[in-house]
């Protein structure tokens, strides 16, 4: 089955993720690429020499086209919840990237349009499609970490803070910071391989320390340095985050920084379990160690495309009808975690669920 799709947001997750993954799927038609920057919608249409792909700086145009029956939400984190109910509104199955927007109870909203319109709303947490991940959830479900008690989350950078005074650092823009950023992508896997774990109680602390001055700010690269506004701009935003969360199931303890100064990156997740025991590398492989035997292992399989993998599946899903992993009512427990470490952080208390 053909899908004629729009794109609303031509930037960096669009450009390094999406374009390259949707025009490699055979179904997949781009009628329209929209952003504000018409050039930048400009540059992938020509990259990818897609002639018949229209440049618009207005999403409704595409909205108001019937054969139109997919959106992405490729836009910077507060544009998701308008984009997407209206395209929902407008009879369009919608696949939004992370987070699914600034909120916990905007993101239930965005779930319950979904629902009431009949349509597929997926969110982009691709690391449910990571090759990895999806070994370590099945491994977890064959028992082979016997009681899973507790995990460990680390997801620290030296210096790394993206686009300093630019939308990535405005909280009202982009509803927080290192945690909403990258956090979402380690917590969403580490619930997804839990299996349907519930929140009981979070505790947090986050902290904006290292670019209180903007303009002294050192660092050796910046994600999205051309978003940088550090003579006008804003930094109200987490760039370090500590925080403890029990389940249902198991423990998580977790610390991520945008930056710090301590000069090497710690970007992994430990999975302990009284029977076994594993070691995941973001975006990499995995070692497990056999509490049996003593024995350890390390993975070593392909990881195919991750993002081309949650896009074809997402277009699937419209076929079936089924909801599928990354179906919001899936994600929202991943939102309502971030939602809560960030009110925990702000009153300085345990919060309970």
């Amino acid at each position: 089955m053909k899908h004629t799709i729009a794109i609303v947001g031509c930037g960096r997750i669009a450009s390094g993720a999406h374009f390259p993954a949707l025009t490699q799927i055979e179904d997949a038609y781009i009628k329209y690429a929209c952003d504000l920057i018409p050039e930048k919608a400009q540059a992938l249409v020509d990259k990818y020499q897609l002639t018949d792909t229209k440049v618009i700086t207005d999403y409704n145009i595409a909205l108001a086209d019937p054969e139109v029956d997919a959106v992405w939400v490729l836009t910077p984190n507060y544009a998701h919840y308008t984009v997407t109910m209206d395209a929902l509104r407008a009879g369009k199955n919608v696949m939004c990237e992370k987070p699914i927007t600034v909120s916990y109870a905007l993101s239930c909203e965005m779930a319950a349009e979904a629902e009431k319109q009949g349509k597929i709303l997926n969110i982009g947490v691709c690391n449910r499609y990571h090759k990895s991940v999806e070994l370590l959830e099945e491994m977890v479900r064959e028992g082979k970490f016997g009681n899973l008690y507790h995990i460990v989350c680390s997801f620290r950078a030296f210096r790394s803070i993206p686009g300093l005074g630019g939308a990535f650092t405005t909280k009202s823009q982009s509803g927080g910071g290192v945690l909403i950023d990258w956090g979402v992508h380690y917590l969403d896997l580490i619930l997804y391989i839990m299996g349907g774990a519930k929140l009981q109680t979070v505790t947090c602390d986050t902290y904006c320390e290292m670019a209180k001055d903007m303009k002294s700010y050192k660092y050796t690269g910046m994600w999205a340095e051309d978003t940088k506004d550090v003579e006008n701009g804003t930094n109200d935003v987490d760039d370090f985050v500590t925080g403890y969360v029990r389940t249902d199931k198991a423990s998580i303890s977790l610390n991520g920084a945008w930056a710090q100064n301590v000069s090497h990156s710690d970007t992994w997740i430990d999975f302990l379990g009284d029977k076994g025991g594993a070691r995941l590398t973001y975006g990499g492989q995995f070692t497990f160690t056999d509490g049996t035997t003593l024995e350890t292992t390390t993975s070593s399989h392909d990881i195919p495309d991750m993002y081309r993998c949650e896009d074809a599946d997402f277009l699937r899903s419209i076929e079936t009808g089924v909801k599928n992993r990354n179906n919001i009512v899936n994600i929202l427990e991943s939102m309502k975690l971030l939602d809560t470490l960030y009110q925990s952080a702000d009153i300085r208390q345990e919060i309970k669920l």
